[in-house]
This record gives C-alpha cells, structure tokens and sequence, in this order.
C-alpha cells in the first residue's frame, strides 16, 4: 500500500545524502588493464577518498595535467582552498585535476578525522576537487606519492599547501611552496602551458 508520509520521507533523506559533502565528489571508475599499462608511474598509486575511504586509483588522472597540494584545516594558508577550487573549476574542462591531500605533519593543523575534514572543506570553501584521506607527506613516513614527488624535485614540503605539478605524461615538472598562492601568475601561466592553452 502507498503511504505518502513515508514515501516523502525517503525523497527527503535521498535529496539530503546526494548533497552532503561526503557525496560531493563521484566515485572515479577502476581504470582497466591496459590503461593502468599506459598510466604513468607517478600515478600508479591507491589512496583513499577523503568523503567515504573508498580506494581511488590515481591512474584515473592519467593524461591530465595535476596540481597536488598538502592541505590543512587550521593553517594561516587555508584560505588558498578557495583558489584551488577557482582553479578546478576554470580549467578541469581543460584537463586539470587538483589533489588535495591533507597533512597532520605541520604545526599539528589539520587534527580532524576525515568527516570533520571533508565537512570543513565543503561547507567553509565548497571544496569538489578531489581529496584523500589524512597522510604524511614528508620524511619517512610520507605517502608514495609524495616520496616521489620529493624524489623527483628533491623538494620535500616545509609547510601546509605545498603544490607539485604533474604533466600530462606523469612528469613532475614543477614544485611550489606554500607562499605560491593558486592565484599566482607563475603558477597559472604553468598550468596553462602544460595544459597547451
């Protein structure tokens, strides 16, 4: 039998999943054997999604060109979300992908677990660039991808918001600092350049 009251209630209670922050970024699809293959050895890793844990195969990113940043929640540079977001949001059409990877390794500024974290990134800055899951990004216990960002530029992060640029072919091709906001004109014109606008 039909019963309105609680056939309302669940349109309701799926409205509400589809918008909260831990549904604000789609699951990426498992790329397949051969594109795996063809996937560039700095992607070649596994990490889990920030909203949800799911494993996420960065080789999805393969062929695009990648900004990896360190992020935290309580750094004086935790407004540059904002810009990074900017940044997604003007040139993922073009084939940019950020990553955000949050770090408890500087001053202790990112203590939250992952919902708290994913909350924050949403509801303060409306973070949808994909994000992982808290990890180390420095010294010996930094996360895989990281080590070989560092390998490869022998610039290991200082601080929160650290960006490594990536290639559309996997070659780290530029490191920043955290000072280098996503505004930068440095930085934009290198985007740009490696995206061949």
């Amino acid at each position: 039998m039909f019963n309105p009251t609680v056939f309302a209630m669940a349109v309701l209670s799926a409205a509400a999943l589809a918008s909260a922050p831990a549904m604000a970024q789609t699951a990426g699809a498992a790329p397949s054997a051969t594109a795996r293959t063809s996937c560039p050895a700095t992607l070649r890793h596994t990490f889990k999604r920030l909203q949800d844990e799911a494993p996420q195969d960065l080789c999805q990113y393969a062929g695009k060109v990648v900004l990896v940043v360190n992020t935290a929640s309580y750094c004086g540079f935790t407004s540059q979300y904002e810009g990074l977001e900017k940044l997604y949001a003007k040139y993922g059409p073009k084939g940019l992908v950020v990553l955000g990877f949050p770090s408890n390794d500087f001053g202790k500024q990112e203590p939250g677990n992952s919902k708290e974290i994913a909350d924050f990134c949403f509801n303060t800055y409306g973070v949808k660039f994909p994000m992982f899951a808290k990890s180390s990004v420095k010294g010996a216990d930094a996360n895989p991808l990281h080590a070989e960002l560092i390998k490869a530029t022998g610039k290991e992060p200082k601080w929160n918001f650290t960006k490594y640029l990536i290639d559309r072919n996997g070659k780290v091709i530029e490191h920043y600092p955290s000072k280098v906001t996503p505004e930068d004109k440095q930085l934009v014109s290198k985007i740009e350049q490696a995206l061949g606008s």
